[in-house]
């Protein structure tokens, strides 16, 4: 049965630091937001109006992406609610969030519990409630959209978080959203997603992200790097180390969401999202040793040929050229990322790993296989 339940702050208060970079709570956001909807007035009943207050409907939200997102949201006037299955606190206190900013997002977000592959629930609750614009956060596959969109016949807009990994590997760089995609990728559920959203006729946009990072990022992206400076390790990185990639900040990514909002020129629209620079494995590891506060970092480029790692992943980026152009979003939303690499990097440390707070315990299982060949042929 479907359980709606309106949020108290109950969740014990974190140990509190101010951003270095922005404390994602100031006026320059709430600016930027209403300069956009100056410019871009929707027209007519099929595009949601994002200066009025909607109903809108996150499915996930409790971690990473979700918990900037919703703090955006309800700070705009928003009834939030988010589904998931109850796992994880609902309203979790951000590191540099005041307690009165807490206990007023808290106080606001409301929470529908259950399982999103339980599709009947799905339809039942979703119909129920009822709900102006769908955020689908942690969707993989496409049956998992299909009753949430038949649930709700009048959707104003269902707002996808996609990926960039969908795009087919090409010579030709950076990856633009005309370009050609791979069905047969890991994201194939993805981009299935994409194309129910276009045969259902419904006002979608899709987001693609390339690597995104930040304060709560659950993927070992800056971490993994972070682990190893604060060790005082070498750092492996495979072949040449000019291979070259691109990250975007979480707090970036949070405000293009919300950019799309009840905008009609993001109507049945992709766009990527990521920072604008584009940075070498190596010079990644430059970046956080940097941001950090860390000495020049000892870099030991190997083979990954030469090894067999197992089941374990020896560095947490594909081992290619890959980046994508935001240009699109910059020049059709007006949006722009507030963080450059180095000031973004220095953020996600301040704020997670500068107070020791890891999402994951270091594992230098891979790193000493490397090291231990390297000796030995020195």
């Amino acid at each position: 049965m479907a359980k709606m339940m309106m949020m108290q702050q109950s969740q014990p208060s974190l140990s509190l630091l101010t951003s270095s970079v922005s404390d994602f709570n100031g006026a320059k956001l709430h600016l930027q937001v209403q300069y956009k909807r100056k410019v871009q007035q929707p027209k007519g009943a099929l595009y949601v109006s994002a200066s009025s207050e909607k109903k809108i409907l996150i499915m996930g939200g409790t971690r990473f992406i979700g918990i900037f997102l919703s703090r955006l949201l309800v700070k705009e006037g928003h009834q939030v609610t988010l589904f998931t299955r109850g796992k994880s606190p609902i309203a979790k206190q951000l590191p540099g969030e005041s307690d009165q900013d807490f206990a007023d997002f808290s106080s606001k977000i409301l929470h529908l519990k259950g399982d999103r592959k339980d599709y009947d629930f799905v339809k039942s609750s979703l119909s129920a409630e009822g709900f102006d614009v769908v955020y689908d956060i942690n969707g993989r596959e496409a049956e998992e959209v299909e009753p949430i969109l038949d649930a709700l016949p009048k959707l104003e807009q269902y707002i996808y978080c996609s990926s960039a990994g969908v795009y087919l590997k090409s010579d030709v760089l950076p990856h633009c959203e005309v370009d050609a995609v791979d069905p047969k990728s890991r994201h194939k559920g993805k981009l299935e997603t994409e194309s129910l959203l276009q045969s259902k006729g419904v006002n979608w946009t899709s987001i693609r992200p390339v690597y995104i990072y930040g304060p709560l990022n659950y993927n070992p992206v800056e971490e993994w790097f972070f682990h190893r400076l604060k060790a005082g390790r070498p750092i492996p990185v495979p072949n040449s180390g000019i291979q070259i990639s691109q990250l975007g900040h979480v707090k970036d990514l949070a405000t293009a969401f919300l950019a799309v909002l009840g905008n009609e020129k993001a109507s049945r629209e992709i766009f990527n999202i990521s920072g604008e620079k584009y940075v070498t494995f190596d010079g990644l590891a430059r970046a956080c040793a940097k941001a950090g506060g860390f000495p020049e970092p000892e870099i030991v480029h190997y083979n990954p040929k030469e090894f067999d790692f197992g089941k374990k992943k020896a560095f947490p980026f594909r081992d290619q050229h890959f980046f994508a152009s935001v240009e699109k979003a910059k020049h059709v939303l007006g949006w722009k990322p507030e963080f450059d690499l180095v000031d973004g990097l220095t953020d996600s440390y301040n704020l997670d790993f500068g107070r020791g707070t890891f999402r994951k315990e270091a594992d230098f299982t891979t790193d000493d296989m490397i090291l231990s060949k390297k000796l030995v042929l020195q």
